[in-house]
Parts: structure tokens; sequence; C-alpha cells
């Protein structure tokens, strides 16, 4: 592979790597010269992404072991969890933009602290556990706390990275956040794993709750960072210097010359009582545990529909519809917007069971080993990979063509899925999250910021929550079938010999391979309409 330089010389490989190095270094250095006030995202969203992925890597052993759930009825908390979270963002979004950044953040964490004490509050006092027990709603109401200030959390975090850098630095920056939250999700494994073991006899039956008190503290300490960084002082001199940068940049013209456009307002009150409802039809439904006798069940395959799961199913549908009705300027009126973002769902679905699948599968299919004693490490070690390689990546393909990107890193994804349909095997196992993570690092970030630079003045987390829809989608859905999957070929209390886990990825293989063999297939009509700044 060659290169010509502006004099018409040919570069070789290396010369290209070199250099591309050598901007990833210049762009470091940029970045890590930020603005205080960055900091005042970049250290509480390390401690946030270390408690968030730990809770969602325990969850489900918690559920089962501690609560005495069935490996369907976890999976399905896991849906509303982590679908609940990318809702309250679409809902939420547009909120932290009108009272800013540092409340957002303020308030979200908060809310996370109190909810994370009920949950290790339902481990810790002497509760009836089992379905619809005082420790199961206590579970659930401290979810449901922490559920709601993730709507405001994430997108305020986002759009703080985009108030605190320039052009320069923004690609780098959007990079290491989404490196940092990565680099928390590791080290919860080491947390959770020692404490989880030290604490077995003082909280039975399996430690867990120790965990969750560990986590509590660690939110606080992020909610502290968050105050002290985060000041209004910080933030008016970070405005002023990334004013000054961005116009020694672009010679004087910024972003904060374009006329920020205002949308009309609307009422969301009807919209929020529909998303309760759905989620009280989403709980009555015979997949959670209501008896068959009392509402209606069709047997579609391995999945049961009810009464009550089709009226928020058609719930949902109709929060959709009058979202979009009421709002001229949202951008899924835009086709090729709206497509791009659905068509990542079967990629995605590989992110979903990070922890609605494999912290079962690697407890259960390698028993016995290393891997099943510390499975919380090695169900994170995709995170540490991509603390290291998400700002590289960023770094070495500055100018990429953006939807070019997405294509390759959804390939270089799902591909390695397959190997885990030779068998449970470590070499392979490592393989997989290797390059999984390669292909994660090459669009995601991408992604994310793509989303941030094509939002109007004004409006950087509504389109945070709404590019996030899709995401909201895909952990429900997967959570309807993952824990099916789960008894069929993983199942408790059974030998790794007798379990038939090669089948439930393939099938997992096939599902990610959809999404880059449909941006392929779509590339001539989709790249007419896709709009981005930095594409070249």
């Amino acid at each position: 592979m060659e290169e010509e330089n502006k004099l018409g010389e040919r570069k070789s490989f290396s010369i290209v790597i070199k250099d591309a190095f050598s901007e990833l270094g210049e762009t470091f250095v940029a970045f890590f010269n930020a603005p205080k006030a960055l900091w005042g995202i970049n250290i509480p969203y390390i401690l946030e992404g270390l408690v968030y992925f730990g809770i969602l890597t325990i969850l489900g052993k918690y559920a089962s072991e501690n609560i005495a759930l069935a490996d369907s009825q976890s999976s399905l908390i896991y849906s509303a969890v982590t679908g609940g979270i990318t809702f309250s963002m679409l809902l939420l979004g547009g909120f932290s933009d009108k009272i800013g950044i540092r409340k957002s953040l303020a308030i979200a964490f908060f809310s996370m602290l109190v909810g994370r004490i009920l949950v290790a509050l339902s481990g810790t006092l002497p509760l009836a556990n089992g379905l619809w027990s005082p420790m199961f709603f206590t579970m659930i109401a401290g979810l449901l706390l922490m559920v709601t200030a993730y709507g405001l959390y994430q997108p305020a975090a986002y759009a703080g990275v985009k108030r605190y850098t320039t052009p320069k630095t923004a690609a780098m920056g959007y990079a290491v956040i989404y490196g940092f939250m990565n680099l928390g999700a590791f080290l919860s494994g080491f947390i959770s794993s020692f404490t989880r073991q030290s604490f077995e006899d003082t909280f039975p039956p399996n430690g867990l709750t120790a965990v969750f008190w560990i986590y509590v503290g660690i939110t606080l300490i992020a909610l502290l960072s968050s105050l002290f960084l985060l000041t209004k002082k910080n933030d008016e001199a970070a405005v002023k210097r990334i004013k000054e940068e961005t116009e020694e940049l672009s010679n004087g013209k910024t972003e904060g010359d374009e006329e920020t456009i205002v949308q009309p307002r609307v009422n969301n009150l009807p919209i929020i009582f529909l998303g309760v409802l759905a989620g009280i039809f989403f709980f009555l439904s015979e997949l959670i545990g209501i008896q068959e006798q009392f509402i209606f069940i069709y047997e579609l395959g391995f999945m049961k529909l009810d009464l009550f799961l089709m009226l928020s199913a058609l719930t949902v549908v109709t929060i959709i519809y009058e979202f979009l009705r009421r709002r001229p300027l949202h951008p899924m009126r835009n086709s090729h917007f709206t497509f791009f973002i659905f068509i990542l769902i079967p990629v995605q679905t590989l992110f979903a069971h990070n922890w609605l699948t494999l912290p079962y599968y690697l407890d259960r299919a390698f028993a016995g080993t290393y891997i099943s004693e510390y499975f919380e490490v090695f169900s994170n070690l995709n995170p540490l990979l991509i603390f290291f390689l998400a700002p590289i990546v960023a770094g070495l393909t500055p100018r990429a063509n953006v939807y070019n990107m997405m294509i390759y890193g959804t390939f270089v994804m799902a591909v390695p899925t397959f190997l885990l349909a030779f068998g449970t095997n470590e070499y392979l196992l490592f393989t997989y999250i290797l390059f999984m993570t390669i292909g994660e690092a090459m669009w995601q970030p991408r992604f994310l910021q793509w989303i941030s630079e094509i939002a109007p003045k004004g409006m950087t987390g509504l389109y945070m929550g709404i590019g996030q829809f899709p995401w909201f989608l895909t952990k429900v859905i997967t959570g309807f079938y993952s824990g099916w999957f789960l008894m069929q070929y993983c199942p408790i209390d059974t030998l790794p010999s007798d379990m038939n886990t090669e089948v439930m990825w393939l099938i997992y293989a096939l599902i990610a391979m959809v999404t880059p063999i449909t941006l392929v297939l779509v590339k001539g009509w989709m790249t007419k309409g896709f709009k981005t700044k930095h594409a070249e």
C-alpha cells in the first residue's frame, strides 16, 4: 500500500502509519490539555461506567440466585432496565438542553445514588424473595430511579463533550469519553469478583449485595466529582477558551454564528402517560408471571404472546406515532437518517449479549475453570480493549468516510461471532472478544459523533436521545429471546458437556451479519442523503 504526498511522490505504508500516529499524538496532547470543565464530564463518566456495567454484569445472577427468578424473567428485567434507559433518553434528552449540562448531571447522579441504595437494600433487609415479593419490588423501585436518571445523564454528558471541545479535538473527545466508560466497566470486573468472594458469608448466598453497596459509594464519589469540577466558573472559562480556539482554527467563523432552530412547544404529558401505561401492560403480561387462566395467550414458537403484551406493543406504536406527528422538525422524518439508525439493530444485539448472555455463558459453560470463577472480569475484557482502541482508531481515521466506517466496523464486529459456534474454548473466546472490539471501535464512537454534529444548535441532547431509540428496541427485543436461548442451550445446573452453546452463537452471528450486508446493498441510496460534516 502506498500513498501520494502533495508533491506527487509515493509514500510507503510505514510512512503513512508513522504520520497517522504523529497526528494521533498531537490530537491526544490537545485533548488532555482540555478545559477543566471537560474533566468534570470525563472523571464521573469513568466512575459511572464502572457502576453501570458492573450492575449489568451481576444483575442476572442476582435476580436468578437471590430473588429466585427464572432466566427468562431475569432477561426481561434486563430489557426493562436497558430499554427503559434509552426510552427515557428519548423523552428527557431535550429537557437536558433546557436546564443545562450542570443541573442535568447533578440531578441524574443524585437520582442514581438513591436508586442504587434501594437496590442494595433489597438484598440487605430481611425481605421475602420471589416474583412480586417485597425484595423484588424494592429492587425494581431502585432500578426505575436509575433508568429515569439516565434520560438526563447520557445526553447531557455527550452535549458536554461537544460544548468543551474544538473541531480539532471533537473526534478524540467522543472517542475518549466512550473509552473512559469502558475503562470503568473493565475495572468493575475486578471489584465485583473480589468483593463477591470476600463477602459470601456476610451477604449470602453469593456476596452480590456487598458489590451493590460498593457501587453506591462509587456513585456518591461521581456525584461529588461532578459538582466540584463542573462549576459555573469552570463552565464559563471553558466556553470562552473553546470559542477562542475555534475562531483561530476557522479564521473567526464559529458554529456559534449559526441560527438556532426553535422547535414548537409540545405537551409531553400524553406521551409520558402512554409510556407508563405501556410499562404497566408489560409487567402484567404472562411473560412476567401472571397466571394463564386470567389472560389470553397465543403460542408463537418459543414466545408466548398474551393480551397485555400485545397491548404494550400497541401502546408503544401509538407513542411513536404521536411523538412524530407533533414534531415537524424531528430527524426521524428523514428516511435516510431513520433507516441508518434502525439498520444498526442486528449488529447492536451483540452489545446486548455482553450482559444478557456472556456472563451466564462464562459462568456456566466454563464451569470449574478460572474463567467461570472470575466471570465478571472476562465479561468486561471488551471494555478494557475499547479504552485503548477507540482513541487509537479515531486518531488513525479522522478523515474516513463515516458510511464506509459503518460498513467496515459492523462487518469486523459481526464476523468473529461465528468463532463461538465452533465450541467452548478459551482461545476462541478471547479471539472473538478482540476482533469484535476492534469492529466496535471502528464505528460506534464515529456514529455518536455524527449524530452530535448533524444536530442543529440547541438540539444536541434531543438528537442524541433520538439517535439511541433503535438501541432501546435492540435491548427490549434481545431480552425477549435471550433468556429462552439460555434455558435451551446454556441452562443452569447443567454440565458444560451437556450444553449446546454452539447453535446459540451461530444464530446470534447470523443476526449480526444482517447489518453490514444491508449497508452494502443500500449504499447507493444511502450516500445520496447521508449528511456529515467531517467525511471527506
